[in-house]
């Protein structure tokens, strides 16, 4: 039973992390049909840049974290200014390969800037781990999927409760419609762009404590963001999360009674056999057009 706890953590863990960053896919794609692939350079940055600014204590963590995610935001901002702005027009299979090469560019430069070395963030409330059941769980654990459901739960209020928030569901169901209604599309797509960077960063920051940061990390992370969103349903956050959550305990289940090796292998196969057998994701909705 201990050793069952154990892996259910790691799995919990992990998989609250891919779905903080599959959420981040979502929001994107609901308000532009983009797919995004430089969201894993967004966990990249937060964790990096929280490391280099409370490196040596320039500067306090409570201070550093806000301060990365911050960084973040401005960079999201930049790429959808930059990037998607002039050729917004363009077809999506143009718009996806702009951001790929976003995401080379940002990992070179940041690489340039801080070299190659893996970077350990320090821990939100110590290394002691916390006991239960016999299971040894690490105190970032619950920084981590506690962050998750307090996401969920403002994301929730956004866009329920919010002008803006119901802007972005407006836009999100039908942009030319959105548009018509008096909406700025272009400001819509802007912030959809910021708090898909916000997430990312949060990603980074919550997970540099445990499995260390450096300037690739972003890739294998968005490609399992990328495959949490696709498996709960790509467009929604509560699939994001569910995929997520059913990603992370099925790779830790993998490693944990099979073998390591086949982590990232048995991932991709069930995202492959999802695909197959319900293309629009576990708890996504094909759509229907009336003609």
């Amino acid at each position: 039973m201990a050793e069952f706890l154990q892996i259910l953590a790691s799995g919990l863990t992990v998989g609250a992390i891919y779905a903080l960053i599959g959420i981040g896919f979502s929001m994107i794609y609901n308000t532009s049909d983009i797919i995004n692939f430089a969201q894993g350079e967004f966990v990249m940055i937060g964790g990096m840049s929280a490391v280099a600014l409370s490196a040596g204590g320039a500067m306090p963590l409570v201070l550093a974290v806000p301060a990365a995610i911050a960084v973040t935001v401005v960079t999201g901002l930049a790429v959808e200014r930059l990037a998607i702005e002039p050729v917004r027009h363009s077809s999506l299979v143009t718009l996806i390969i702009i951001t790929i090469g976003v995401s080379i560019t940002i990992r070179g430069a940041v690489e340039i800037l801080l070299g190659k070395n893996f970077y350990r963030l320090a821990s939100f409330s110590g290394d002691a781990p916390v006991d239960i059941g016999g299971a040894q769980v690490n105190p970032q654990a619950f920084w981590v999927v506690g962050s998750l459901l307090a996401v969920m739960a403002a994301l929730a209020f956004f866009f329920n409760r919010t002008r803006l928030g119901k802007a972005m569901l407006a836009t999100a169901q039908n942009r030319l419609a959105a548009e018509l209604m008096g909406i700025d599309v272009k400001n819509i797509l802007r912030l959809s762009f910021a708090l898909s960077a916000l997430l990312g960063a949060l990603a980074g920051v919550l997970t540099a404590p445990i499995t260390l940061t450096r300037y690739d990390v972003g890739i294998m992370l968005g490609l399992k963001g990328f495959c949490a969103a696709i498996l709960g349903g790509l467009g929604t956050a509560t699939g994001a999360l569910a995929g997520g959550i059913i990603l992370g305990l099925t790779e830790a289940m993998a490693a944990g009674y099979v073998s390591s090796a086949y982590k990232d292998a048995v991932a991709f196969l069930l995202i492959l056999a999802v695909l197959v057998l319900k293309p629009s994701g576990l708890f996504g909705r094909r759509a229907v057009h009336r003609v």
